[in-house]
């Protein structure tokens, strides 16, 4: 949450000279309606059964680059379908960079709480060990530019598939 997926994934894709989907943007087009909305009217749950559905259909595709919400990685189906379809790349970020990054976005529903902060240090403490179970690539993007991130990404690709 916060951590570029977005945003790289589709330098990445770019560069990689493959088709880009976001899992979020995907849902929102399925529905007609924005996340947010989601969550007010069918809860995390709903959320996460439509998250899970959009991440099979997504990861069934070839030449794609696919950034998934962050709380993908939840879902038994979905840790076996990214891991077993693809390549997983793993964004890491310090807290502090997450926090300035996601501070005024109203997109993420799970931070709309009146402390944040807090929330994504306990959403951290749940997913962190389980990106990087599933990771084949851990990646820290903390405050380095993106440009730089993006070279590194390509490069620890390059010597995944070499291998």
């Amino acid at each position: 949450m916060g951590a570029g997926k977005t945003t790289m994934g589709r330098q990445i894709a770019k560069r990689l000279h493959m088709d880009f989907a976001d899992s979020d943007h995907a849902i929102e087009a399925h529905t007609g309606a924005d996340i947010p909305l989601i969550f007010e009217k069918e809860g995390e749950e709903g959320f996460r059964r439509r998250e899970i559905a959009v991440i099979d259909e997504l990861t069934q595709l070839n030449h794609l680059v696919l950034a998934t919400g962050g709380g993908a990685i939840l879902a038994e189906e979905n840790r076996q379908h990214l891991k077993n379809r693809g390549i997983v790349i793993y964004l890491h970020s310090d807290i502090k960079y997450l926090i300035e990054r996601t501070r005024h976005d109203k997109n993420r529903p799970l931070l709309q709480t009146p402390d944040p902060a807090a929330k994504l240090k306990e959403l951290l403490k749940t997913r962190a060990p389980l990106y990087r179970a599933t990771a084949d690539i851990i990646i820290n993007t903390g405050h380095q530019s993106i440009k730089t991130v993006i070279s590194t990404m390509l490069d620890k690709i390059k010597k995944f598939q070499d291998y």
